[in-house]
């Protein structure tokens, strides 16, 4: 590793004082006590999620993280403004640079804590950045109405909002709770979007008379107010611009299938090398790098989608602004969607008379979601300390060897890449392929935020079941 990179993580080190730590606990923390740390954790996020931001003025504007809301855990209008999109960001930002070796990490402590820091402050600079952005597009309403006290207070609460999310992600992810803070928020928020549209009491009307937005409520009440029943189940089945049972049934039916595709492992048998007859396997999933494909594609195309809607609201003329991204607001939702430009081709088709229309779109949308998420899924491996490389120093270090393999860091690691790399690429295209799976098929929620929710669920399981295990 260079001296240069040590020197540029550690530039961070003057203000480390002033960056928000959470000590790690001083004894272990025994699982009752994580199950309470993790329920507070929760509170705090659902507390803040229905606390309004206050000094707006309006918040009629188009709302640039319409598509993204519910996988980035954020509530427009609240606290949770921003949900966990900077700190998804930063991390992703500083494991681009630590993978392209702009930044060197040592295994020394020092330059670990650098690195943490170093992540909360560029965490801190992406709130600062967002906010900005927010408040001067008009977000809250025009600038010369809101005032710079008002725009000053609602950036100070979404910068305060932003470092409790952070901390509590560090608190979960030091070992006071389960899992971390992130996949908590979003299984949460998209789990709280699956139930409101299964079982809304909300009452709209769209010309066919006043219905319930809740798709189950909506068949019970369809039954029992028309006289033709195989109709009005035909109508809870298909109806449209509302959830319906079909959307309701996909949804299950990607649960189903997700939780199916998380069994697929291979199991390398490990023994130990001075204990003699001890043995384990070291599993490798299908779904090896997990979520994080998914959710690092998903914080790329909101920050696109983010940072075209603000440049072609003000420059919508500019050529290569509308070649980025051109925007068109919907009168009904009063919504922006993308009608051209690169964010129209990744952004997914709405019906299947789009695809027809325009199957181009439709086909760099897939190529798109899949390329990414098999190179985001490849590229987490070396960044993240998961490639072969990473493990065969794990599995050696700790004394360990491959069963029928020789005891040595070069035979262990030839072994790995054999599966490692392939289960992270396929993985990945597998993830990307899911999503537009469920997208298509109407699920609630996005196809992306119903595979997240499952595979967050799913660790929460596995972590349930491990500690249970350990605490007998």
């Amino acid at each position: 590793m260079s001296s240069g990179g040590f020197k540029l993580i550690h530039l961070v080190k003057p203000l480390m004082p002033i960056i928000p730590e959470v000590q790690k606990p001083e004894k272990a923390i025994n699982f009752k006590e994580k199950m309470l740390w993790t329920s507070l954790t929760l509170l705090i996020f659902l507390v803040c999620s229905q606390i309004p931001l206050y000094g707006i003025v309006s918040s009629g504007a188009s709302d640039p993280l319409y598509w993204m809301r519910v996988i980035l855990a954020s509530n427009r209008g609240t606290l949770m403004e921003l949900g966990i999109s900077p700190i998804v960001t930063s991390s992703m930002v500083m494991q681009l640079l630590t993978g392209v070796k702009i930044l060197s990490v040592g295994e020394d402590e020092d330059s670990k804590a650098c690195m943490r820091a170093a992540e909360k402050l560029v965490g801190m600079l992406i709130t600062i950045g967002q906010g900005s952005a927010y408040i001067l597009g008009g977000m809250y309403g025009d600038v010369r109405d809101l005032g710079w006290g008002n725009g000053a207070m609602i950036l100070l609460q979404l910068l305060v909002s932003g470092i409790i999310v952070l901390c509590l992600d560090e608190m979960l992810q030091k070992g006071y709770g389960l899992g971390s803070a992130i996949s908590l928020f979003i299984a949460t928020n998209i789990c709280e979007t699956i139930i409101w549209k299964s079982f809304s009491p909300h009452t709209v009307n769209y010309g066919r008379g006043v219905e319930y937005e809740g798709a189950i409520i909506a068949t019970i009440h369809l039954l029992m107010t028309r006289n033709d029943k195989v109709r009005a189940l035909k109508e809870a089945f298909y109806r449209p611009n509302l959830p319906n049972l079909t959307n309701l049934l996909a949804t299950i039916f990607i649960f189903v299938v997700v939780i199916y595709f998380q069994g697929f492992r291979v199991d390398v048998p490990i023994k130990s090398q001075r204990m003699r007859g001890y043995q384990t396997t070291y599993p490798i999933k299908l779904f090896y790098t997990s979520n994080m494909p998914i959710i690092l594609q998903t914080a790329l195309v909101s920050n696109m989608f983010f940072i075209s809607q603000i440049l072609y609201k003000k420059f919508p003329s500019n050529i290569f602004i509308s070649l980025f991204g051109a925007w068109e607001t919907y009168e009904n939702s009063g919504q922006s969607f993308p009608t051209g430009g690169l964010c129209y081709y990744i952004s997914p088709p709405h019906t299947l008379a789009d695809i027809v229309t325009d199957p181009i779109h439709f086909f760099f949308y897939v190529a798109f979601v899949l390329g990414t998420c098999a190179l985001f899924s490849k590229t987490w491996i070396e960044v993240s300390g998961s490639s072969p490389k990473d493990v065969a120093k794990q599995i050696f270090d700790q004394k360990m060897m491959i069963v029928g393999h020789r005891a040595s860091e070069g035979a262990t690691l030839a072994y790995l890449k054999r599966y490692i790399p392939t289960a992270a690429a396929f993985g990945g295209l597998c993830i990307g392929f899911l999503s537009i799976s469920a997208d298509f098929m109407g699920a609630i929620g996005s196809g992306t935020g119903i595979l997240l929710a499952v595979s967050i669920i799913y660790q929460y399981y596995e972590q349930f079941v491990k500690e249970q295990e350990e605490t007998g």
